[in-house]
């Protein structure tokens, strides 16, 4: 039979004492500079009863270990010690025999039968062997180093310096050849490098520290709402007059602001013709492009009239509410509308023929965001958003192609709010009114008649637009709750596969493992890095490239299809 041998080191200095192998230290008792450590078991040794075993006192007492199977294996371990610094080293069973390979490094003295003190004379390497009464062995490499109580008092600083900094924050501290290795568990990356800081004060910092895996960022749902109204109202009032005849006169009278008629003088007959065409008598003829409002000719007198007089009243009302999701700190973007081609011309000249090619642009409600959750619990907003729409009444001709314009309102500011906040952050109140007024001279200026020589136009444009934005802090949906659903006023077609809805169940093979507790400061660093941004769409066709941009973000986007 075989038992264990367990050798206990007390270190009478403030040093820590290293072991190189993975025994778990157990601290038996602690004094002022002296802790206890139990090494691990030499193995080898006889196994003889209880009884007959040496009886140890004090504070190295134990109890007898349970028999093992009896193995010849000597045991290694690492020890270190300062040059003038000593080592007592306390074996449960009694010591037989002691030796060292270089006294001149350090010396094994024997004080007792279960105690040994090993003093450390010169820096170098040298090797303790240790034998008890049971013919087991014990082997310590011995490393005993310069002096270097500048370097303890240093990290004992630096110790002092990140418990009053980072309480409760279990940190570890060594220095090894000048370098500063600090190892343990801080809370988040600023911990981290406060920690980073205090130890740089020592020498060059060694950053080994986990950090506690922080909780997910917060989601930022923003709403916003465009709202405009654009009234327009118009009044035209006016007369052209033209004579076939009467008094043996072709002509007509107008003010050129409204379409007249074509007259022209020879025979006709006295007939009329539908829109687009005229009247005609023994005088001449009347031709209309627009017979305006009102259309009258008297052919027994050979004249007529052509009057323009109408009011119109225009609104239009606008209400778009785009909403969007992204991550604390990450950039959104949102596109509802679609794109438009226009061509571009490239090239030519030195007898080059050019070349036209077709690019699209952009138009309907966009959105693009990026909020950011300050430490106030506020959400600050950097907003840009944009309506836009085809202004077909701005339209040019570019090499036989009609491109329209486009009219945009948008946005671009930063504010600050909290949860669930609202701000209107933009507000457009545009009135134009315009009016044209012509007139023949002196024949307008006759009262009452002069109305019949006199024309006028006003037009009345009312554009009001409030952009209106609300942050809010939002969680997703359980796993395991039903996400909502569309309200169809019809029904929809049946779900002919159930496979996309009805995934394959949670096993261990598709199950992600537990997230760690802590993780390296360089892998949450890595996590945090943003990712590449997503890239657009681009084909061919043609004499040139469709390029179909969209606005790109890292955190979510919405868009439509090019016409």
């Amino acid at each position: 039979m075989k038992a264990k041998a367990v050798f206990t080191i007390v270190i009478a200095s403030a040093l820590p004492f290293v072991f190189g192998n993975s025994a778990h230290p157990q601290a038996a008792a602690e004094g002022a500079g002296i802790r206890k450590i139990l090494l691990p078991p030499a193995q080898g040794s006889q196994a003889q009863p209880a009884a007959s075993l040496p009886a140890p006192t004090g504070a190295s007492a134990a109890a007898p270990l349970p028999p093992t199977p009896a193995t010849f294996h000597d045991s290694t371990n690492d020890l270190y010690l300062t040059v003038g610094k000593t080592v007592l080293v306390d074996c449960q069973y009694p010591i037989t025999r002691v030796a060292t390979g270089l006294g001149d490094v350090a010396v094994a003295s024997v004080v007792s039968a279960t105690e040994i003190m090993v003093d450390g004379k010169a820096p170098g390497q040298t090797t303790l062997i240790i034998w008890d009464d049971r013919g087991g062995r014990q082997f310590f490499n011995v490393t005993v180093r310069a002096s270097n109580d500048g370097e303890d008092s240093r990290i004992a600083a630096v110790r002092r310096e990140l418990n009053l900094n980072l309480p409760g924050q279990p940190i570890n501290v060594s220095l090894v050849n000048g370098d500063v290795f600090l190892r343990g568990t801080v809370k988040d990356l600023i911990s981290s490098s406060r920690a980073v800081q205090i130890a740089s004060t020592a020498g060059k910092v060694v950053n080994l520290l986990d950090v506690d895996v922080p909780a997910p960022k917060p989601q930022v749902l923003l709403k916003v709402r465009f709202a405009s109204i654009d009234l327009t109202r118009s009044r035209d009032l006016g007369i052209n007059l033209f004579n076939l005849g009467l008094g043996n006169t072709v002509g007509n009278i107008t003010t050129g602001q409204f379409t007249p008629p074509v007259v022209s003088g020879g025979s006709g007959s006295s007939s009329s013709s539908g829109s687009g065409g005229g009247f005609g008598s023994a005088g001449g003829t009347a031709t209309f492009s627009n017979e305006l409002n009102f259309l009258a000719f008297f052919p027994g007198l050979g004249a007529g009239a052509d009057i323009e007089a109408l009011e119109s009243d225009g609104i239009l009302q606008v209400l778009d509410e785009p909403n969007l999701v992204t991550e604390d700190g990450k950039e959104a973007s949102f596109l509802a509308g679609g794109q438009f081609p226009y061509p571009v011309v490239q090239g030519g000249g030195a007898g080059t023929p050019a070349t036209v090619t077709i690019e699209f642009k952009n138009y309907g409600v966009s959105l693009d965001f990026i909020p950011t959750v300050m430490p106030g619990n506020s959400i600050r907003l950097q907003v840009a958003p944009e309506v836009s729409a085809l202004d077909y009444a701005n339209e040019v001709e570019i090499s036989g192609f009609l491109v329209p314009g486009i009219s945009t309102r948008t946005v671009n500011t930063e504010v600050n709010l909290k949860d669930g906040e609202s701000f209107l952050i933009s507000g457009l109140l545009d009135r134009d009114v315009t009016q044209t007024f012509d007139k023949i001279p002196f024949l307008g200026d006759i009262p009452i008649l002069g109305k019949f020589f006199q024309s006028q136009s006003t037009t009345k444009d009312d554009t009001e637009l409030i952009v209106i934005v609300t942050p809010e802090i939002i969680s997703p949906i359980p796993a395991g709750e039903s996400a909502p659903d569309l309200n169809y006023p019809l029904k929809f077609m049946s779900q002919r596969s159930k496979s996309l809805n009805n995934p394959d169940t949670k096993t261990a093979a598709n199950t992600l493992p537990a997230a760690p507790a802590t993780i390296p400061v360089e892998k949450l660093i890595q996590s945090m890095k943003p990712e590449s941004p997503l890239t657009g769409i681009s084909t061919t066709q043609g004499a040139g490239a469709l390029a179909a941009p969209t606005t790109t973000g890292t955190g979510a986007s919405a868009g439509a299809s090019s016409p």
